[in-house]
């Protein structure tokens, strides 16, 4: 695994700092208000249950899958709703909770397309924001970093839905992928 990272970008501890701050600015903007945490799955889980261990306000929990990207290394330019809500967020507070923004194509379809089901509010939270490979305007509330227009892997994010579970967030060397060593 070692010559597989090629660069840590953002270590399981810097995480873990960003992650608390983010949830204590969460709890003061929201105070006296319920919040539904959705969650993009499947990259937005594990930034989700930490932010939300650092949230003082009452919080549910939803799940949508959504992609633009398959199995490739770049946005497809299509948007698909894999997995929809599993209620209404009518007069809700929703904060989207993302894995990382790139394109800025899936957050602008999902925004629009939540904002036709009636919820009091929508913001968005990101653990990571690639301002450089933005296509399309989005206003995100809550941005954990801004990174450069690197590939990165970890922390939730897959590289061809392996490494999810590496706590730390790293650029990869896909020429020394250990699942190519027969490591499976």
């Amino acid at each position: 695994m070692e010559k597989f990272v090629k660069e840590v970008l953002i270590s399981e501890e810097e995480i873990r700092e960003k992650t608390k701050e983010l949830g204590q600015q969460i709890s003061k903007d929201y105070e006296g208000k319920d919040i539904l945490l959705l969650c993009i799955l499947k990259g937005g889980i594990m930034f989700m249950t930490e932010l939300s261990k650092h949230i003082d306000v009452p919080v549910e929990f939803d799940f949508m899958v959504v992609s633009s990207y398959g199995n490739e290394l770049k946005s497809s330019g299509e948007v698909k709703i894999i997995k929809d809500l599993d209620q209404s967020i009518k007069d809700k507070h929703v904060l989207i909770v993302e894995d990382i923004i790139d394109t800025g194509l899936t957050l602008n379809y999902l925004c629009d397309y939540l904002k036709g089901r009636g919820p009091a509010s929508i913001k968005i939270c990101t653990l990571l924001d690639k301002p450089e490979g933005r296509e399309n305007p989005i206003e995100v509330d809550y941005i954990g970093y801004s990174i450069p227009n690197k590939f990165v892997v970890g922390y939730g994010l897959d590289f061809e839905e392996y490494y999810r579970n590496v706590p730390y967030i790293f650029v990869p060397n896909p020429e020394e992928d250990p699942r190519k060593r027969g490591s499976k």
